[in-house]
């Protein structure tokens, strides 16, 4: 199984990660964060306290982490002061002592400042002001923009969260809800996230919701999973019926993949509106644009809970597997067209084959490049690739397959050549050139 990702450059500020090396750090893996935030929502103010443990890969006599532009108050290593420095996006620590290879050590940082997103090729990243109150959008290097981390994917770890904030705002984290104590005009809400994650998937959203227990066909018997909701509520009507279909879709989603990954399911729809959905682990959050009523985006809703199994559960080693992600995502979203009366799986890959045939044969999906992580080639070709091999296998084996897929890797990091090696396995002889036809050569194959 693949619990790590490629070997960084001893001590080197950077993870190795092909696409964005200057995101993550080399020397050392987070085991767990502990992080004790207070926000205040008028003037965007977070004064905080990060506590990392962590495990030294290598002896440091230095290290870093990738750190958003706050003002640091101090940074300890083992109780004992430490050196550091700013540098972009980097604060780079000096322990009193050096680290020997093999240690666990805790980090302990503490800062307050303006939190603001990440600039990066995709726009600001991370966290953000609603028009009333925050949220935390991540994906892919965001997770600077409120604590200092390291920002890989396949460093996951375990976290509690504490934030304090203003009583009249739900404050929803991902993770489970350990306590929330009101003192004052202030609540402070406890959240802990056992499950291994990728600092890019941990989200914080506050905002003036209504909490909503799914309910009813919501939570439909079967599904076994607790799923709630956080809504304005002037979009309380809407979202019943644009989510009402929820707990069908988690239990047809656990027919195919398997288990749920996690305790429970969260979904956060702002008050603003989004361009796009959001994925955090165990979470989902849309704008206001996206409820209205008739359903019109239940397919970005079925997308983005396929993300809990893949993408969050199962978490990429490096960003260049990322149709691993949306690949699957997409082609779930073909899935529950079928088993929701609509358009049939075979017609969608059809229709979206025709559509990526017409455009430019310049992506390989296997290793896109970092310009084009998010391209809609990935997604959709990477679900055409998906019901090629369900074609080349048939429907038992292909379903076999990432059935095994989502519990063998459950809560680890994968590949694209684990993914390959397992279908090969299931389907009993090599795959490797159907595979290269449709991951890593520019000419889109015969469906």
């Amino acid at each position: 199984m693949s619990t790590k990702a490629a070997a960084p450059a001893p001590g080197a500020e950077t993870s190795g990660d092909t696409y964005l090396p200057d995101h993550g750090n080399g020397g050392y893996r987070v085991r767990h964060y502990d992080l004790d935030l207070d926000y205040r929502i008028g003037p965007n103010r977070l004064a905080a306290t990060a506590v990392l443990t962590c495990e030294a890969t290598q002896a440091l006599s230095r290290f870093s982490l990738d750190f958003g532009e706050f003002r640091v108050g101090r940074v300890l290593v083992e109780g004992r002061a430490a050196k550091y420095l700013r540098r972009g996006l980097k604060l780079q620590v000096r322990p009193a002592r050096p680290i020997p290879a093999g240690a666990v050590f805790r980090v302990e940082v503490r800062y307050s400042g303006n939190p603001k997103p990440v600039r990066s090729r995709w726009g600001d990243i991370g966290w953000d002001e609603l028009t009333d109150g925050a949220l935390v959008a991540s994906q892919p290097v965001g997770a600077p923009s409120w604590f200092p981390c390291n920002d890989h994917p396949a460093d996951k770890a375990s976290y509690r969260v504490a934030v304090a904030a203003s009583s009249p705002y739900l404050v929803v984290v991902t993770g489970n809800l350990m306590s929330r104590h009101q003192a004052a005009s202030t609540t402070r809400w406890v959240y802990e996230r056992a499950e291994p994650t990728a600092a890019y998937l941990m989200s914080v959203q506050i905002g003036r919701y209504d909490e909503i227990e799914l309910a009813g066909e919501l939570s439909s018997p079967g599904s076994g999973v607790v799923q709630r909701a956080a809504v304005p509520p002037r979009l309380r009507r809407q979202f019943i019926r644009d989510f009402g279909r929820q707990g069908r879709m988690m239990a047809a989603l656990q027919g195919w993949f398997g288990p749920y990954p996690f305790g429970e399911y969260v979904v956060v729809v702002t008050d603003d509106e989004l361009d796009d959905p959001i994925e955090a682990q165990g979470m989902s959050i849309f704008g206001a644009n996206h409820v209205d009523g008739h359903r019109t985006h239940e397919r970005l809703v079925v997308h983005e809970l396929a993300h809990q199994w893949f993408g969050n559960s199962l978490t990429v080693a490096d960003w260049r597997h990322i149709w691993l992600n949306e690949g699957f995502a997409t082609y779930t979203e073909w899935l529950w067209s079928e088993e929701s009366g609509g358009e049939s799986t075979a017609s969608q890959a059809r229709g979206w084959y025709d559509h990526v045939r017409a455009e430019p044969a310049d992506v390989a999906i296997g290793d896109p490049g970092a310009a084009r992580m998010f391209d809609e080639r990935v997604y959709k070709r990477g679900a055409l690739t998906l019901h090629a091999l369900r074609g080349e296998i048939g429907d038992a084996a292909f379903f076999a397959v990432v059935k095994a897929w989502a519990a063998q890797y459950r809560h680890a990091v994968v590949r694209t050549e684990d993914f390959v090696a397992l279908a090969e396995k299931q389907a009993g002889r090599s795959l490797a050139e159907f595979f290269d036809r449709w991951l890593g050569k520019f000419p889109l194959p015969r469906l």
